[in-house]
């Protein structure tokens, strides 16, 4: 048994230091590193770095070729630039006189912008009328929208009653009125109400009484819808839903709610022309084209 202080057995005796260079000239170190390190480790060649070649006499003193013509193209460019510009102020200076002499000579400029996305009307209540008449412009906006609804709810409970069985020329008649109808009222009657409160006319609140009255004549006429055409069937009034509400029960249906649309639309045109007439009399307009047509 070994004693309690034997010597180390992985001592090999005398401290050698690895990396002393004892093999100067052979290339070889003296340790071997035990049973881990089998093998020297050549000793790398003496080597030397070969010189930079020498640069040329006249690197420092070399002209670089710029070229002369850029100069010249920017010059020309920003002649060009120049000419745009006095361009595009001389045309400015043309729609500027041009908008000028328009509005001296009572004449504005349109830019359609109703309704926001898909723009077909000019329509800016909020910035072209007075105050005290924006309201009741916007009314009689509403009694043509209102007029809109009608025609194209009429087209509805005509397509009901022809799917039952009705005469398909009431249908054709409906889409009649609805494509006339719209346009015609916009520029005939609505329009000029809408540039009568901007510019205040005289001699366009008589076209706009004119037209008016022949709307509210044909809105009533529609929710009575006498038979005077196809048995009236072409309008949804109030005789010709009586007349089908037996047979059959949804077109019916549909022809009194046709009745209903036109008449609000007829109690509201109603009133809209009262308000524009009293503000007519009220302004002074009466008695202005009074004056005008007696000379």
């Amino acid at each position: 048994m070994a004693g309690r202080y034997d010597p180390n057995p992985f001592d090999e005796g005398d401290d050698v230091n690895p990396f002393a260079d004892q093999g100067k000239g052979t290339g070889k170190s003296n340790y071997t590193g035990g049973s881990f390190y089998t093998s020297s480790v050549p000793s790398a060649p003496n080597s030397r770095l070969s010189p930079l070649p020498h640069e040329p006499a006249d690197f420092y003193n070399g002209s670089v070729d710029i070229p002369l013509d850029s100069a010249s193209d920017l010059k020309k460019r920003e002649r060009e630039l120049q000419a745009r510009e006095a361009d595009l102020k001389k045309r400015e200076e043309i729609v500027r006189r041009k908008e000028e002499a328009a509005a001296r000579a009572g004449i504005v400029l349109e830019e359609k912008n109703w309704p926001p996305f898909f723009p077909i009307i000019h329509h800016d209540v909020a910035n072209e009328i007075p105050v005290h008449l924006q309201r009741l412009q916007y009314v009689a906006f509403t009694t043509y929208l209102g007029l809109v609804f009608c025609l194209f709810w009429n087209i509805i409970a005509t397509t009901a009653a022809w799917i039952s069985g009705e005469d398909p020329k009431i249908w054709f008649l409906a889409i009649i009125y609805f494509i006339l109808g719209v346009p015609l009222a916009y520029v005939l009657w609505y329009r000029t109400l809408y540039r009568n409160f901007r510019n205040e006319s005289a001699f366009r609140f008589g076209w706009f009484f004119l037209f008016y009255m022949l709307h509210i004549g044909f809105v009533i006429f529609a929710a009575v819808a006498p038979p005077v055409v196809f048995k009236g069937k072409s309008l949804a009034g109030i005789l010709p839903a009586v007349d089908l509400i037996g047979d059959e029960a949804i077109v019916g249906i549909f022809y009194f709610i046709g009745f209903g649309l036109f008449c609000c639309e007829a109690l509201l045109s109603v009133w809209v022309i009262q308000q524009v007439y009293m503000y007519f009399r009220g302004s002074g307009q009466a008695a202005e084209m009074r004056r005008s047509g007696g000379r």
